[in-house]
């Protein structure tokens, strides 16, 4: 089964963050690919322990995550566009 998800990565300092709002799940590292591996990894260990829990489906509801083929999740909305934006005041 796969679940799509938002990736969202941004520099803080000298470490990257990457992060996916539909779980609330974050991590980081020194560049962007060791920050996305490691994001991709703190998911799936969450994953494997509700699974063990037995709150994998209150888990996969409350992402906000639906079946839309028979081996993928994805969440209702899409992300279309994410950009900086500089607002005067």
């Amino acid at each position: 089964m796969n679940i799509r998800l938002t990736e969202e990565i941004w520099k803080e300092g000298n470490m990257y963050v990457s992060y996916c709002p539909e779980v609330d799940i974050s991590s980081c590292g020194e560049n962007v690919s060791e920050a996305k591996r490691n994001l991709i990894e703190a998911i799936i260990i969450n994953i494997e322990e509700t699974k063990k829990m037995g709150t994998f489906d209150q888990f996969l509801e409350d992402c906000g995550l639906e079946e839309i083929t028979t081996d993928v999740l994805s969440v209702r909305k899409e992300l279309i566009e994410f950009t900086p934006i500089e607002v005067s005041i």
